[in-house]
């Protein structure tokens, strides 16, 4: 499965109303850890179709990072049926962004 590009106008619908677990990648074109972080998430999203992965260019939607108190990127949030289940901020391997989703 692909990446959704998540905006603050359709967060709503694709993270809130969604009825598959969610995975969003906080992110940013100069933070070298998460374009080290993206293929992980890229390869999480092909091998798990039942998630659906969006991912926030923060300096795009800095209304959506401080909404979830995004300070240090990357930053991954997991949501479940419209709440917040879990999150992880920092450079991690495929085996703890897979943990996070259980």
């Amino acid at each position: 499965m692909s990446t959704t590009i998540i905006t603050k106008e359709n967060f709503q619908e694709e993270v809130l109303h969604s009825h598959q677990t969610v995975l969003i990648d906080f992110w940013a074109d100069w933070c070298g850890p998460c374009r080290m972080l993206s293929p992980i998430i890229d390869q999480v999203a092909a091998d798990h179709s039942d998630i659906k992965i969006g991912k926030v260019n923060v300096d795009e939607q800095p209304e959506l990072a401080a909404r979830f108190g995004v300070m240090s990127i990357p930053t991954l949030v997991v949501f479940r049926n419209g709440e917040k289940a879990g999150e992880s901020v920092g450079l991690i391997p495929k085996e703890q962004v897979e943990a996070l989703l259980r």
